[in-house]
């Protein structure tokens, strides 16, 4: 959020949708913040209790609310690292996601195969699936103002489509969203601008935890944040990274094997416990 206010003369205005406002006090005027009531997240999750198609109905909420203005949905981990006025005036015509996963038919894992066997040659939401539709990360999700809010409502009945028709979870969301503004306008990659760290979240926290704890202590104003943001690397941690599935079972093994010892926690004086007890 912080990266794009060190744009803000490119970007019209952030609206944060969430279900936890207090953690916004720092940015609250700086933002537009809509607080979401756990019967309208249960709400959203519509009628097959899909927990993802909580963000096409974020989509769709915006667009109603702003008309036929341009859009960029982000996951909480990504940020603005590219030139945002070419981001701006690309998004007049164009849309964007994260990046192109590849078509759907060449895809190698065993939940997209499944569910190319479910989907492909079949009409969802009025779509008929091809496998060369192409699976883009839904990290980044950013619409033109032009028929907007038809190109969402495409994308959630195509989720809906095929949450009743019982197609493989995982993917759902991003594929419907992705075929959607596939078919409404041309389609490219946001990650020119925008960086998504999903592969690489226990580096990037340790990264960002560094900044706000040294911005705490010395006190810094958000003013200072964002000057600060202005000549932040962020090309010097990488997006992703990936070990072997062996790695993680070696280690929760060897936690097993060796867990830890002599462990010590503060101890309450007697006298304290007895005045908590009412003794």
């Amino acid at each position: 959020m912080l990266s794009f206010l060190t744009q803000k003369e490119h970007v019209h205005s952030i609206t944060l949708i969430t279900d936890a406002p207090e953690f916004y006090g720092h940015v609250r005027d700086h933002i537009e913040l809509i607080a979401i009531t756990p019967d309208t997240l249960k709400e959203w999750r519509g009628p097959h209790d899909f927990f993802w198609r909580i963000k096409i109905k974020a989509l769709e909420h915006l667009a109603l609310k702003l008309g036929e203005k341009p859009m960029v949905y982000l996951d909480t981990d990504t940020f603005l690292f590219g030139d945002g006025a070419a981001l701006a005036k690309r998004l007049s015509t164009e849309s964007f996601m994260h990046e192109n996963e590849g078509a759907l038919a060449t895809l190698k894992t065993k939940t997209e195969r499944r569910m190319a066997a479910q989907i492909v040659g079949k009409a969802f939401g009025g779509v008929t699936i091809r496998g060369d539709h192409a699976m883009w990360n839904a990290g980044v999700v950013a619409v033109p103002g032009t028929n907007n809010l038809k190109a969402i409502q495409l994308a959630l009945a195509i989720c809906d489509d095929m949450c009743a028709a019982d197609v493989e979870r995982r993917l759902v969301e991003q594929f419907a969203l992705a075929v959607a503004l596939a078919e409404s306008y041309p389609l490219h990659a946001g990650a020119d601008f925008i960086g998504h760290y999903w592969g690489n979240k226990a580096g990037w926290n340790e990264v960002i935890t560094k900044f706000f704890v040294e911005s705490y202590l010395r006190k810094s104003t958000l003013d200072k944040e964002l000057e600060a943001l202005r000549t932040f690397d962020f090309f010097s941690e990488p997006l992703r990274t990936r070990r072997s599935s062996a790695h993680a079972r070696w280690v929760r093994m060897l936690d097993g094997l060796y867990p830890p010892k002599g462990v010590v926690y503060v101890t309450q004086p007697e006298g304290d416990v007895n005045r908590k007890k009412g003794r």
